[in-house]
């Protein structure tokens, strides 16, 4: 909803990734969580919380939609991700789910710390009651005392976010366990998915695989990936964890989970400090060395007669064992007992699930740079998505957009859409900008058509060598060549625009399309105007590579149409 009566169930890859996950898995969990809401919910203000009632109905109207349009049910929503919550807007969440009929959706609080969101639950039985779950980021395995006294059940709802090399799988093996010994949280959702943005963006390739090339195809089944199907081929949601877990003399872990009907896994880890630490938090030191492990089933697991065996070891790429069957262990003459003879950096999953397989995929495609040559006249009468492939919105939405009552060149293009700046789970900048290419590009030429729709105030910008985004957006360089629908060009040295390289008046205006031609060689960089040199060989020492990019003065609509670079790499 980009706009108050505004609702388009279509946007974004966010349907598309949900309905490919449940056709791989039908009971497959899904889970919203918004970072961030329309500005208009927020009535002038960077708070959701201004009309309760009003942000609830656009939560639910999402939930509502994704059954609607995509035959999708919600399992989980969340408040608002790492941000404040209010006890009052859970409790009218609650309260318009179940009116809606949805009371199957539970609700997760606060995606942030273990508190305030325990002790308010401990002082406030209403809010006890509508709150679900208790969801945490990044807890470092702990967890609080009041969290634990609310009885509910206890998520690390945000982990990993790690580079996925072998370290990033080791602090991932060693946390889906140890988030339940040592801190109970009975679930461990790793942020994020797959690492499919541009890597230089902050946080490259902290997914649990890499797809980072959609112009090639090319992607990395990461060690990550393999770590996770020690836990998730053997286990489901509503299994249980079993009370008898914890750590081993030397260093690791080991925890063991049963579905209730007589299966039983055991998945064991011995991830050394220096191969398993997290982005964040702070990872105290600790030992692993060689040891051996003896594990006795008792009780109605000790008529248990085999268990299957899997196996990991991250090392040196020699010693390197990614998810590897190994030799099954009988059990019917020991007792119920066995020994594992265990080495640093090893993952061994035990379990009487015989359903287990590595599975395989056909080779990627090879590793490609960004074309050098790159052109999109985004003349796509009915896109599959509503946004272009390898642009990446920084601060805006720039959708695919049909122009009605233009018959001629500019009737499909691209549209930035937000006339208001959201309500932001970060800092995002005051103009809307949008990056594409290869970061190491440093010699480049950008052509593209501009329409500014807002007369007097209205400004775009195309761009090169821009070196930030993500988080850190606000204090992007680069070359910045703007127009103004006032009369007035600029080029800048960063997208803030507190770099003025030069400036001048120009005949623009609002409602007319201008080709805009950016020119960066070397040092010098210069820019055209419907073919026209408007200013010629401007000094720009830094940076010396990066993106190109487009984008609006502020948020405000604006047009785009036939993009074009040319490119080398530095």
């Amino acid at each position: 909803m980009h706009y108050t009566l505004d609702e388009n169930y279509f946007r974004g890859y966010e349907w598309w990734l949900m309905k490919e996950a449940k056709k791989r898995n039908p009971d497959i969990i899904l889970i919203g969580l918004p970072w961030s809401f329309p500005g208009w919910l927020g009535k002038g203000f960077n708070w959701p919380y201004v009309n309760l009632e009003l942000t609830a109905y656009y939560i639910v109207s999402w939930i509502l939609g994704a059954k609607r349009y995509h035959d999708l049910d919600i399992d989980y929503i969340g408040i608002w991700n790492e941000r404040s919550f209010d006890s009052n807007y859970i409790k009218v969440l609650r309260r318009m789910l179940n009116v809606q009929g949805l009371q199957k959706v539970k609700i997760i609080a606060s995606d942030n710390l273990w508190e305030p969101i325990s002790t308010s639950m401990l002082l406030d039985s209403a809010l006890w009651k509508v709150i679900d779950v208790i969801g945490a980021h990044y807890p470092g395995t702990h967890t609080v005392r009041d969290a634990q006294l609310t009885q509910k059940k206890l998520w690390s709802s945000e982990d990993f976010s790690t580079l996925n090399s072998d370290v990033g799988a080791g602090c991932w093996g060693r946390i889906l366990n140890q988030n339940y010994i040592n801190g109970y949280m009975t679930s461990t959702i790793a942020w994020n998915l797959v690492a499919s943005y541009y890597e230089q963006l902050p946080y490259g390739r902290c997914g649990l695989m890499t797809a980072q090339e959609p112009w090639s195809g090319h992607y990395v089944v990461e060690s990550p990936i393999w770590v996770t199907a020690h836990t998730t081929q053997f286990t489901q949601p509503g299994w249980y964890y079993l009370k008898t877990v914890g750590h081993l003399e030397k260093g690791g872990s080991y925890v063991a989970l049963t579905d209730g009907f007589g299966n039983l896994t055991i998945i064991v880890e011995t991830m050394s400090h220096k191969h398993s630490t997290c982005i964040r938090p702070f990872l105290p030191y600790y030992n692993v060395s060689h040891q051996l492990a003896t594990f006795t089933l008792k009780g109605s697991f000790s008529d248990i007669p085999e268990l299957q065996v899997w196996y990991t070891k991250l090392a040196k790429p020699l010693e390197r064992t990614l998810f590897k069957q190994l030799d099954s262990l009988w059990l019917l003459d020991s007792g119920g007992r066995f020994t594992l003879d265990l080495q640093e950096d090893e993952l061994f999953t035990l379990t009487t699930l015989t359903t287990g397989r590595k599975g395989s995929h056909p080779l990627p495609p090879k590793s490609q740079s960004f074309p050098l040559s790159y052109k999109d006249d985004f003349n796509v009468d009915y896109p599959f998505f509503s946004e272009p492939p390898n642009f990446a919105d920084q601060t805006g939405v720039f959708e695919y957009y049909t122009n009605i009552e233009d018959k001629g060149e500019h009737r499909y293009t691209l549209r930035q859409v937000l006339n208001q700046r959201p309500i932001t789970w970060t800092a995002d900048a005051a103009n809307t900008i949008s990056i594409i290419g290869d970061y190491h590009w440093s010699n480049l030429t950008i052509q593209c058509d501009v329409y500014i729709e807002t007369l007097n105030r209205g400004g775009v910008f195309i761009a090169g060598r821009v070196n930030k985004g993500g988080i850190l957006i606000r204090s992007a360089r680069g070359v910045f060549f703007w127009i103004f629908s006032n009369g007035s060009f600029r080029v800048t040295g960063d997208l803030a625009g507190w770099m003025t390289y030069t400036a001048g008046s120009v005949e623009v205006t609002a409602k007319v399309w201008y080709t805009l031609t950016l020119i960066i060689k070397g040092s010098l960089s210069s820019g055209m105007l419907n073919g026209k040199p408007l200013w010629t060989n401007i000094h720009v020492n830094y940076p010396k590579n990066g993106w190109a990019a487009i984008g609006t003065h502020s948020f405000e609509f604006a047009q785009f149409d036939n993009f074009h670079v040319e490119a080398t790499r530095s």
